[in-house]
């Protein structure tokens, strides 16, 4: 039985405290210390059981209690206080970073992404994606950004995760009440919910768009769990990564087209996508089919402009990681999508597979969304490295460097993950402009000034933190298991604050390798067994629900730490969230991460836990393959990131090498103390780790990297295609099928090359090439000389390219072309001669897949 009405009951707030639900509803909060201690002071533990939602805190307040603090002045001068710098906060109208011609107030840029991990009380997020893009949120805030993003409202979100007696992972999935989170239905001008609509075959799913308020940034989120959805199609904003294939299928639906739509519905017209992942690559297809409606362009020149500004970022280096589809299973979701663009379906199919003539193959997202976007990038150096190995089958002419794949490597919001103390201590010593400005390195140069027993004292406060932290959840644990008083009394003397802590939480997927400290256990109960120089580990993490490897992983692990040798120096801690994430990464001395080299993409998690002072102990994969210098005065390395084709030997061999390197460089060093029983060698590592990594890994940077490398590029594409009536777009499209029809006449012949027997380091090497340019004109062409060191095999190791300029006219379609090079080092030096289409307007000559090369001379 269902009730006629309802209502949504509100606590009668008393005036003198109404400016609480303004602070309450913008996530401002999760990064501004004052607002999170205002909150908390009120009521400590219900903030605590709350998961720190202000909105429902507020709900749940005692009216009593409300009373009493609307006659406290003390209280309500510390709330007007933290108004005003709210306020101030969201006032600011100045960009920091330049946008070309675009007015204030406009979102330009448009973030699309499948999760968010912004707050505790916005469980919308399961691991490293989401709290990166909303890492990317928080920045683009901070840094006033013309920015707007979208994702989907999941009413169970990701799962809860506790473990049964036998420690094997179970996993719970608790509704949200949106209506008591800081977020609001957006609503039109007549006061009803604005609702866009998505076909899913013959069904309509209707959305309706929720909006939080991220500082200066709105997040809008579509939610299909509406009366007018048949049951089965409002589950698909029911859980994150929930269902199977197709219920994935249709969220990226809803993500990607939905997302558009509502875009539009809200009256923003952003210039720029951003898609994070490949889970929105359907985004890029709806601007596609929008353009061609309302614009009447063809399919060539709409696509030209959405991929012009459009950019896409992949995160994952594990194939299984990208979402592949069966066409025959999409087929009635897209054949009728297919004609609205002017396209068979076959040729549809082929957007989104590597080789677009395999019909064999599968429907790829993340290949959908790399041919609908000019700017590709992985998140970080050997992760942009990696994909373009990944996914060379698209560019099948290019060398591998060649594909046109960049990295912009990951960064994470300081203000949210440096701990309270650790932040007071900055604002001392660094000034208050780390957190404005967090990627200036005059900034952090200024920790070498931290007085070491003053950073040393404020790292053990954190420590002794996150130990009471761990206690009082692993209590909780057993409690809610019906435990013996015996093992309740155990949990509250797990650790000891003053031995070294090792940190270990990220998702047990297999190839993040949980179980490499299992690889010796004797090695591993003599370390934790050490009376004299003692240490502890620290877990937490969850499997995938579909993943029994990785659940057998954290039995395996659990089970050890239950041990009666290991369960006061092992624990590990269920239901990993961002709230054990923060403890853990402002609390431990080393943050470990053994990834199999080169399967972790990034690891943020490092990252914060550097933030704060933990030293980092990694295999030299995502990140810490960048950041890592070789003396270890920032932390360790396992291997010099060596990578094998043996996986089982190769977990042997580093296995050896982490605990080698923990028996004799790490443990010593952190016991090496002196007369005042300060660690001096490891707080020299702290500090030299703020000084170099913390200008660089931090998402302020990340950001304007994104702005200056894809953003102001990508706007100014789009400026110019749309102009004078989408003149460039038009003209774009007919010269770029103009030049696939002629490309087959392209050749490259008679290359010589005026140079000495002998070459001398920086002596000029002369080269002439005839081009057969099919009639066209030279401006069509960019001829260059690809040239570098060249390995025993006869390879290029490293490679550059320098133009050949255009010179007289041969006759017959033929082209003399000229050139000039200087090999910049001695050893092995070749180069070659490639030819590419050229146009003002191509932002990268690479993306028609055209490419002409010499051929060797018979």
């Amino acid at each position: 039985m269902q009730p006629l009405r309802v209502y949504s009951v509100v606590p009668r707030i008393p005036r003198p405290l109404s400016g609480l639900w303004e602070l309450a509803n913008n996530l401002w909060f999760t990064w501004s210390d004052q607002l999170t201690a205002l909150f908390a002071k009120i009521d400590p533990e219900l903030w605590r059981d709350v998961e720190q939602n202000p909105v429902l805190f507020l709900n749940r307040l005692p009216q009593k209690t409300l009373e009493e603090l609307s006659r406290d002045q003390f209280f309500l001068d510390r709330m007007d206080s933290a108004l005003e710098e709210q306020r101030r906060y969201l006032e600011r109208d100045a960009w920091f970073l330049p946008f070309p011609d675009e007015k204030k107030g406009e979102p330009v840029v448009a973030y699309f992404s499948m999760e968010y991990g912004l707050a505790l009380s916005l469980p919308i997020y399961s691991g490293g994606l989401g709290i990166l893009a909303g890492d990317h949120v928080k920045s683009a805030s901070d840094l006033n950004l013309p920015f707007v993003a979208i994702g989907l409202a999941y009413q169970q979100g990701y799962f809860r995760q506790y473990l049964t007696p036998d420690a094997w992972q179970q996993e719970r999935y608790p509704a949200s009440d949106f209506e008591s989170m800081p977020m609001e239905l957006v609503k039109n001008e007549d006061g009803a919910d604005v609702v866009v609509s998505v076909y899913l075959a013959e069904q309509e799913l209707k959305a309706r768009i929720w909006k939080v308020a991220v500082g200066r940034v709105s997040l809008f989120l579509l939610d299909a769990h509406l009366p007018e959805n048949p049951p089965h199609l409002r589950e698909v904003t029911s859980r994150l990564y929930g269902g199977g294939v197709e219920m994935r299928l249709w969220q990226e639906i809803l993500l990607g087209i939905g997302g558009v739509k509502a875009l539009d519905a809200l009256g923003l017209a952003p210039k720029v996508i951003h898609m994070n992942e490949g889970h929105s690559a359907f985004a890029g297809l709806e601007r596609i089919r929008i353009f061609m409606n309302d614009c009447k362009l063809s399919f060539e020149a709409a696509s030209e402009l959405v991929a012009s500004s459009s950019v896409f970022t992949t995160h994952t280096p594990v194939p299984a990681g990208n979402d592949r589809f069966d066409p025959e299973m999409m087929r009635p979701y897209f054949e009728g999508y297919a004609k609205s663009l002017g396209l068979a379906y076959k040729v549809f199919v082929a957007l989104g597979r590597e080789d677009p003539r395999d019909d064999s193959e599968t429907f790829c997202m993340t290949v959908l969304a790399l041919r609908l976007s000019r700017f590709n990038n992985g998140v970080s150096k050997l992760h942009g490295a990696v994909s373009r190995n990944m996914w060379k089958r698209i560019w099948p002419q290019y060398p591998v460097d060649d594909v046109p794949i960049g990295a912009v490597t990951n960064g994470v919001h300081m203000p949210t993950w440096v701990a309270s103390d650790m932040g007071q201590l900055f604002d001392r010593y660094l000034g208050g402009n780390w957190r404005e400005d967090p990627d200036c390195g005059r900034i952090w140069l200024q920790a070498k000034t931290i007085p070491e027993a003053e950073l040393w004292r404020t790292h053990e406060r954190l420590k002794e933190r996150l130990i009471s932290f761990v206690r009082i959840r692993l209590r909780r644990q057993l409690e809610g298991k019906g435990a013996r008083y015996e093992e309740i009394k155990i949990a509250e003397e797990v650790l000891d604050p003053q031995a070294l802590t090792i940190g270990f939480a990220r998702r047990f997927a297999t190839y993040k390798r949980a179980n490499m400290l299992l690889k010796d256990k004797e090695r591993l109960i003599k370390l934790v067994s050490n009376k004299q120089q003692p240490v502890q580990f620290i877990f937490a993490g969850k499997a995938h629900p579909q993943d029994n490897e990785g659940k057998k992983l954290i039995q395996e692990l659990v089970q050890l730490c239950r041990r009666e040798d290991c369960r006061y120096n092992m624990v590990f801690l269920e239901d990993y969230d961002m709230k054990v994430a923060s403890r853990m990464v402002q609390g431990c001395d080393i943050w470990l991460n053994n990834p199999r080299r080169p399967l972790e993409a990034c690891g943020t998690s490092g990252m914060k836990a550097m933030a704060n002072g933990v030293l980092q102990f990694s295999t030299l994969d995502g990140w810490w393959d960048e950041a890592y210098l070789a003396d270890n005065s920032v932390g360790w390395a396992i291997g010099r990131g060596e990578e094998y084709a043996d996986h089982a030997y190769q977990d042997f061999v580093e296995s050896q090498t982490l605990y080698t390197v923990l028996e004799n460089e790490i443990v010593p060093d952190y016991y090496d103390r002196g007369h005042d029983n300060l660690p001096r060698s490891w707080i020299a590592k702290m500090k030299k780790a703020f000084m170099e990594l913390g200008p660089v890994f931090n998402a302020h940077r990340m950001v304007e990297d994104y702005v200056n490398k894809a953003y102001i590029p990508a706007i100014r594409n789009y400026n110019q295609l749309v102009a004078d009536q989408f003149k460039a777009s038009k003209e774009l499209a007919a010269w770029r099928m103009e030049m696939m029809t002629v490309w087959g006449a392209v050749q490259v012949r008679n290359v010589t090359a005026e140079a000495p027997e002998k070459l001398y380091v920086e002596e000029p090497v002369i080269l002439e090439a005839e081009v057969q340019t099919g009639g066209r004109n030279p401006e069509d062409f960019l001829v260059e000389v690809y040239y570098g060191a060249v390995n025993q095999d006869g390879n290029f190791q490293r490679r550059k390219t320098a133009p050949m300029a255009p010179d007289k006219d041969l006759g017959g379609g033929w082209r003399l072309y000229r050139g000039e090079v200087l090999p910049q080092n001695a050893g092995r030096f070749g180069f070659t001669v490639r030819v590419l289409p050229h146009h003002p307007l191509l932002i990268d000559p690479r993306s028609l897949g055209l490419i002409c090369w010499a051929k060797p001379e018979q």
